[in-house]
């Protein structure tokens, strides 16, 4: 008798497709899982930082990187070039003004100096020859005037007295009109004799006024001549250390070469380099401070130099009430450069996470602390401290603040011990 045989339900292909369904429905739940941002991840707490959000104090400053200088430099140039004849001083002495630092020769220029010395020395002459020569003139042109008058006073009381006998008849009429054609030539001639000395007068002076002219221009020229010879022997304009000296004997230096600068040692200043992005928000006066040898001390800009160079730009600050004692030229200091005035604020500590957010999100941890969200978030103001928090956090939460470099699809942060 034939016995029927029942068909087995889970058999080894039924049972393999079910767990192939079974496995690509997990597959395809985990793809949808982790690419749909609700991804968790497991981190212990000792391997991230956790900072507390807070409300206080905040000043927006940058870092910024300052070298010591004198005061002021004042720079040695060549007035006229000329041969290291001598050198009177090294470099990095000090200095009074005045003090001899080199001297040149300049064979050119000292022949200048002769030739100009003997031409005040002829124009000296002429003077003195024109003086004499108007001085002669005006005595032989008074003397003829002198001699004029005597004859027009002659003829005129020749002509009053032949007038007076020809009223008379004592004379006849020839005798008469030759008086008085007389008296009438010495008129004219004291007419004439009076305007040539007036003309005479006024060549003399304008010619006695002309080469005192050129004998005062030819005498400034000597003097400028004598100084720039003078400038030959290089000295310090002011008190100072001599720096950047740069002369041997034997050199020869043309007019307007840099020698060296003569730096003022009365005080110092801070020429500090700044990021070209701060540029329209450095001005004359913002505040920067600095710690030496544990103490604190505040600068200030005096000069901003706007050109930039290599994507920086620079600018002079000086010491404020007190400058650190032992200071030296060329020591660096590392500033913190005040952008703002100290206000109230919300304030994050900064970290790692902001190469990856931007800043537009933060991982908020939970109030158990076990773990943390993303949050949106809004920062503003920074300095190298903080953040300025402007929404999506208050005071007393507690934020992730080390790198978020694998967090990218992370939408939760299990946080274990």
């Amino acid at each position: 008798m034939d016995r029927v045989i029942q068909k087995k339900k889970w058999n080894t292909k039924r049972i393999l497709t079910l767990v192939g369904i079974v496995a690509l429905l997990a597959l395809i739940f985990a793809s949808y899982y982790f690419t749909s941002g609700n991804s968790k991840l497991n981190v212990q707490a000792e391997r991230i930082t956790i900072s507390e959000v807070k409300e206080d104090s905040f000043r927006e400053f940058i870092p910024v990187n300052g070298a010591v200088m004198p005061i002021s430099s004042i720079y040695l140039d060549a007035s006229e070039g000329g041969r290291v004849e001598e050198k009177y001083v090294e470099d990095g002495a000090i200095l009074k003004k005045g003090d001899p630092i080199m001297r040149l020769s300049n064979t050119d220029l000292e022949l200048s100096l002769v030739n100009q010395e003997t031409n005040v020395l002829n124009l000296l002459t002429q003077s003195q020859i024109s003086q004499t020569n108007a001085q002669q003139a005006s005595i032989s042109n008074r003397n003829e005037l002198a001699s004029v008058e005597n004859g027009l006073k002659e003829a005129k009381r020749m002509f009053d007295l032949n007038k007076h006998l020809y009223n008379q008849k004592a004379i006849g009429r020839q005798e008469f009109e030759k008086a008085s054609n007389e008296y009438t030539y010495q008129q004219e001639r004291m007419k004439l004799t009076r305007e040539n000395v007036e003309q005479d007068s006024i060549r003399n002076k304008r010619s006695l006024e002309d080469s005192k002219q050129t004998y005062v221009r030819t005498r400034s020229a000597l003097e400028l001549m004598r100084r720039k010879v003078g400038d030959l022997i290089v000295r310090a304009p002011v008190d100072g250390q001599l720096t950047s000296f740069d002369a041997e004997i034997g050199q020869n230096k043309p007019a307007g070469e840099r020698l060296g600068q003569i730096d003022v040692l009365t005080g110092f200043k801070v020429r500090a380099d700044i990021d070209e992005h701060y540029i329209s928000r450095i001005f004359p006066d913002l505040e920067g401070e600095f710690t030496l040898s544990d103490k604190d001390y505040t600068l200030k800009i005096k000069k901003v130099y706007t050109q930039v160079t290599n994507g920086r730009f620079q600018v002079d600050m000086v010491f404020d009430k007190e400058v650190p004692k032992g200071i030296r030229r060329g020591q660096t200091l590392q500033i913190r450069l005040a952008l703002s005035d100290e206000t109230k604020a919300v304030l994050l500590a900064k970290g790692g996470f902001y190469q990856q957010t931007g800043g537009n999100w933060v991982f908020k941890v939970s109030e158990d602390g076990k773990t943390a969200f993303r949050t949106e978030v809004q920062l503003g103001r920074q300095n190298p401290e903080y953040y300025e928090v402007l929404q999506g956090l208050k005071p007393g939460d507690k934020v992730v603040t080390s790198s978020y470099e694998t967090y990218d699809k992370v939408q939760e942060l299990n946080i274990g011990k």
